[in-house]
Order: structure tokens, then C-alpha cells, then sequence
């Protein structure tokens, strides 16, 4: 197939989700080298991740764009390459967030520089999905979002918190401060952990530079927001086992993850190559599986909807506050952050992402769990 082939053939591809090379709607793509295409057929989303950053294409609306893209399904219709079946064996049976592996996300990512996330999350340093029921602000969502988590969790002055996977150390803060708990937070970023020590300082708050399986002591509640994403296939079972021994026999535990509609083994490739390495998002079956005869599920709760206004509103920070950050990072940083927003804002939209979260207990709340929602 020759590249004029190439092209009408990927332009019809784009044609189904009402997405036209050069057009005048917002989520239509302009092409700026005709490599471009051929790139595409022989890479499939790594290169079309990587020709946006090179400046090989641009779009005004990416958010659309992508929610065009996941609502008809484009990727299924794009030739993948010939090496994709053994990279998906790879991920199924090569365990790819062993101990070591798990600290290069805390690198790549997390690790990217503190000025980067205060310019773009809230003020208590959030970096999940807000709760934007009853909120107008990202700073009410996710003050909203921490409540929420707080009365499900059903904390009460004196009670040991674990907080795994606790980033800028914002709901470490928030339950000490509002709930009287101590809490004790782990986390495998360096830059997190150094930032969450300090935005907890002179409260009941213990904050470590450590792997969850390093952990061996009871906890009255266990709580972990946004970090199963990093747990991986392998390690789901091996991730509730360490919850299961560490939770008190009448404690709760709350699990917050986005989660995928169907079960993968993988990750997206170029997300896991420049975003989150090694990352993958689980299923509902998957999370069902790793939990049996560990935990009763009390209750299952879906605000994935929310996701998408977050995203936004942190893309929109970064924007604004871009002539600040330019001077650290380059234009194709800008490039790639603004494309992980705004596709993933696209996913979100087009409800092929959900955001969970799963309240378990190890033996069943005596009298029933009452589920609040605010």
C-alpha cells in the first residue's frame, strides 16, 4: 500500500467518528507532515502519541477529538503492528511492577517536579478524581471528594489510618485535621513523599518512602486513592493479601481506582512509555477476583463522569499557568502533558474509563453498611 493509499484509508478510518484531515470542526485534525500517516499504520497510538509531540499534527479540541475516537471505537479499525501479540504475552506473564520496576512511574512521572502539580491541582494538592456532586469549584470537588472518602471509611478520633499510595499527603492531612485519626502514608515518590512530610508537619501523620509490601502492621482503616492503577495484573491478589493482613478484623477499607470496562493486561502503549510505565487499569472481574474469600464488598460506587471536569480543570491550570512553567520545561513537554489531559478527559467523556470506589470489609458490617453520599 502506497502512502496516498495509506492516507485515504486512514481518512476514511477518521471519517466514521465524524473526524475530517483539515476540516473547520474543533475535534478535526490538521496535518502538518504527511509522514503522518504511514507512521500510524506501522505504530498505531504509540505514533500517533508521539507524532502530535513532534508537531506531525495538531488539533484545537483534543478532548473532542479523542472523545470521537474512543466512542467509535477507531483503534480496533487501525492495522496493529506485527509485534503486538507478543508484547500483550509479555505483560500477561512478565510481572512488570516488582519492587524495583514500581519506583520508575515514581520517577517518570510523580517525580516531575512539585511546581508542576501546584500550578495544576487544587489547593490540598489532589491529584484524583474530584467529587463533583454539589461542588462548582475543583477545590469544592475535591474537599467533597475527601468528605466522601472520610464518612465511608467511617472514622472516628483514635483510629489508625494506612493511606497507601498518598501523594501530596492531602486526605493524610485532611482526616487528622477534621476527623482526630493518626495516619500513617506511604509512598514510592521521592518528591511526594518529601512534600506530603511537610504539608502534614505538627499533625498525627507519619509519611514514608516505601513500597506497600513492606508494610506489616494492623491498621484500623486502610485507604488507597489513585495508586492501584500502579499495582498491576500479577500483583492484584498479592496487593489485597497485604490489605487483608494489615486491616483489623472489624476495620474498612476503601479502594478508589479508575477502572477499565473490560479486563487488559497492558497498558495503552504510549502512556506506558512516557506517562504512567507499567501501569494498567483493572476490571471489575479482576478486582472481583483478587478480593474472594479476602473481603466483603459493602459497597461499589461509580463517579466516572467526574473525572472528565477534573481533567479539564487541571489542563486548564496548566495552561494558564504554562508561561510560569515554560521556564522548566520545553515546548514538547507542553505538548505531551496537554495530550494526557485531554485524552484522557476524551476517555472519560466517552465512559470508557469509570472511577470506583469499592468500600470492603473482612467480615461483613454487623447490622449492614449505610452507604453515605453527599
Amino acid at each position: 500500500m502506497n502512502q496516498e493509499s495509506i492516507k485515504t484509508h486512514l481518512n476514511h478510518i477518521l471519517q466514521i467518528a465524524d473526524i475530517h484531515a483539515d476540516g473547520n470542526n474543533p475535534w478535526d485534525i490538521k496535518i502538518l507532515n504527511q509522514n503522518f500517516y504511514p507512521r500510524l499504520i506501522k505504530d498505531g497510538t504509540l505514533a500517533l502519541g508521539e507524532s502530535y509531540v513532534d508537531g506531525w499534527w495538531d488539533c484545537k479540541r483534543l478532548d473532542l477529538f479523542f472523545e470521537r475516537v474512543f466512542k467509535a471505537n477507531l483503534e480496533s479499525k487501525i492495522k496493529s503492528d506485527k509485534w503486538l501479540l507478543l508484547k500483550l504475552m509479555m505483560y500477561k506473564f512478565v510481572n512488570m511492577q516488582t519492587k524495583t520496576r514500581s519506583l520508575e512511574v515514581g520517577k517518570v512521572h510523580y517525580d516531575l517536579g512539585n511546581q508542576l502539580f501546584e500550578c495544576m491541582l487544587d489547593h490540598s494538592m489532589n491529584y484524583t478524581c474530584g467529587y463533583w456532586r454539589n461542588a462548582q469549584t475543583l477545590d469544592e470537588a475535591q474537599t467533597n471528594k475527601m468528605q466522601l472518602t472520610c464518612d465511608k471509611l467511617m472514622l472516628k478520633p483514635g483510629m489508625r489510618l494506612l493511606d497507601i499510595g498518598c501523594g501530596f499527603g492531602a486526605l493524610a492531612k485532611f482526616a487528622a485535621q477534621n476527623y482526630g485519626v493518626s495516619v500513617v502514608g506511604v509512598t514510592i515518590s521521592k518528591e511526594q513523599c518529601e512534600y506530603a512530610q511537610n504539608n502534614c508537619a505538627g499533625l498525627p501523620v507519619e509519611i514514608r518512602f516505601q513500597d506497600y509490601r513492606d508494610v506489616h502492621e494492623k491498621f484500623d482503616r486502610i485507604v488507597s486513592l489513585g495508586m492501584f492503577e500502579h499495582v498491576g495484573y500479577l500483583n492484584y491478589h498479592a496487593y489485597m493479601n497485604v490489605v487483608h493482613e494489615c486491616l483489623a478484623d472489624d476495620g474498612l477499607f476503601l479502594l478508589h481506582t479508575i477502572g477499565s470496562n473490560v479486563s487488559t493486561t497492558t497498558c495503552e502503549a504510549w502512556f506506558r512509555k512516557y506517562i504512567f510505565p507499567n501501569g494498567m487499569l483493572p476490571s471489575i472481574r479482576q478486582i472481583g477476583d483478587a478480593s474472594e474469600k479476602l473481603f466483603v464488598m459493602e459497597d461499589w460506587h461509580n463517579f466516572g463522569a467526574d473525572y472528565e471536569k477534573t481533567l479539564m480543570c487541571w489542563f486548564e491550570n496548566f495552561n494558564q499557568n504554562w508561561p510560569q512553567l515554560r521556564k522548566q520545561y520545553d515546548e514538547r513537554f507542553y505538548r505531551m502533558w496537554s495530550y494526557y489531559l485531554l485524552s484522557c478527559a476524551g476517555m472519560f467523556r466517552a465512559r470508557l474509563a469509570q472511577l470506583w470506589q469499592i468500600v470492603f470489609s473482612k467480615n461483613g458490617v454487623q447490622g449492614g453498611y449505610h452507604v453515605p453520599r453527599l
